[in-house]
């Protein structure tokens, strides 16, 4: 399984971005995925997650009500939708399964300046 994270960049305080994650497996949508950041200095966390079936949701409180987890199976594609971006979202953001991780991606640098 490869996991191929997109769509970071710099971007001012109050801005957006939407990530994107390519999985290439098959069952990708029966597996529930999830969003992870890394900050320099700290550990990787969790952001957000998407149940298989795509009804159900969890999120960070840090980033409830500004981020938004969303897939397209046709395309075996999540996606990671920030609005409002603080200088705390800034990290390399990585998409995996939230159970049983497989090998993780490169992830993708978001930079938000104040």
């Amino acid at each position: 399984v490869h996991l191929v994270e997109s769509g970071g960049g710099l971007v001012q305080a109050g801005g957006s971005l939407r990530l994107s994650c390519v999985v290439s497996e098959p069952t990708f949508n029966v597996n529930t995925m999830a969003w992870y950041r890394q900050a320099p200095g700290k550990q990787r966390e969790l952001v957000a997650n998407l149940f298989r079936g795509g009804s159900y949701t969890n999120y960070a409180e840090s980033v409830k009500g500004r981020f938004t987890i969303s897939r397209d199976t046709a395309k075996n594609t999540l996606y990671l939708q920030m609005n409002n971006l603080k200088p705390d979202d800034t990290a390399v953001y990585y998409c995996n399964r939230l159970f049983a991780p497989v090998d993780w991606g490169r992830g993708t640098q978001v930079t938000v300046s104040s």
